[in-house]
């Protein structure tokens, strides 16, 4: 697959590499003539320098072959700019932007742009789930679907202690996929998996359901 990535800044570096190793072929487009050298220097020609909410940039980039553009810079506008002209003008298939400052988010959506990546929410949720103080971590969303893929515990004097699973009124929609224990090994769960306090679960959750779904689990 033909991927282009604007921006060549620590995300796009990285992603870059990543994507090297699994074989497609990828093409960075950078406004900072340092961080092209700097590329270069490491993942060898594939960084070119220019701004790439410029139709001209795109072409010389070859964006009419383009499989997926992902913009990953540190602007939000750059980022909505290089989608939005690789969407709409090249009928790129695939478009995915960084999203710096989560009030942005609706407006991407509004303009079309609806697979993003909030920069922000990612790095909350991580210090949720390593604070453990949180009865609820977001680890992903499928939005063009309206699903949650969450990890939820177990809290003390949740109603969902001694129950096996079958027995939960969960929302509609909602699916757990697998039970992880402290004191066993995770499995993959049954209707007749007995939750314990602790226990954590990883589940498919409707968006729209996810603080009723929190609500069995949470504690005291």
């Amino acid at each position: 697959m033909y991927v282009i990535v604007v921006g060549g800044g620590d995300v796009g570096h990285y992603l870059c590499k990543q994507l090297l190793d699994e074989g497609h072929e990828v093409l960075v487009i950078e406004k900072d003539a340092g961080k092209c050298e700097h590329i270069e220097e490491e993942l060898g020609d594939m960084c070119l320098h220019g701004d790439a909410s410029e139709i001209a940039i795109l072409n010389k980039g070859g964006i009419s072959r383009a499989e997926m553009v992902i913009a990953v810079t540190g602007e939000d506008d750059n980022n909505l700019a290089a989608c939005q002209i690789a969407k709409e003008k090249f009928n790129v298939p695939r478009v995915i932007a960084r999203i710096n400052v989560p009030r942005n988010e609706k407006i991407f959506a509004k303009l079309g742009i609806e697979c993003v990546v909030d920069a922000v929410y990612l790095v909350s949720e991580h210090i949720k789930a390593e604070t453990m103080l949180f009865p609820l971590i977001r680890l992903f969303t499928i939005r063009d679907k309206g699903l949650e893929i969450v990890l939820v515990r177990v809290g003390k004097n949740s109603p969902a202690v001694g129950k096996p699973i079958g027995e939960l009124s969960l929302p509609l929609g909602s699916v757990v996929s697998s039970v992880i224990c402290h004191e066993v090994e995770s499995q993959i769960p049954t209707v007749d998996t007995i939750l314990r306090e602790g226990d954590e679960l990883v589940c498919l959750v409707p968006s729209e359901n996810i603080s009723l779904f929190q609500a069995i689990f949470r504690g005291s």
